[in-house]
């Protein structure tokens, strides 16, 4: 089976990647059967034949997840178009606290419409 995956390059703890079409059966540092391109995790830089790595689908290539998502995300250049996560991890002591703030706040507000409700009946 034919794979598109990355193959490593870098020293240690400075991975770089080559993303290339490879045979199943061989090494991650095996020799590839085409190079599509590159793509470097820490600066988020990747050069990527689209057009290519597309027809290798077509022919049948299974991608690796990380590759499916590189491909996926890619312009027409092969510039990687990232995305950086809105969200953020909070511990779960700052996740409670978020959590009775917002309590607060909804208690809040439905005390001031309480209050309001029966005036307007009073004035009619």
């Amino acid at each position: 089976m034919v794979k598109i995956r990355l193959k490593r390059l870098g020293y240690k703890k400075n991975p770089t990647y080559r993303v290339v079409v490879i045979d199943s059966r061989s090494k991650r540092e095996g020799a590839p059967i085409e190079e599509l391109g590159f793509y470097n995790p820490k600066t988020k830089e990747m050069k990527l034949n689209k057009e290519s790595a597309e027809n290798w689908v077509k022919k049948g290539a299974q991608t690796t997840e990380t590759v499916a998502y590189l491909i996926k995300n890619c312009d027409e250049n092969g510039a990687l178009i990232y995305n950086k996560k809105e969200t953020q991890k909070l511990s779960k002591k700052a996740q409670a606290k978020l959590e009775a703030q917002k309590q607060e706040e909804a208690a809040a507000a439905e005390a001031p419409a309480s209050e309001e409700a029966p005036a307007e009946a009073a004035a009619e």
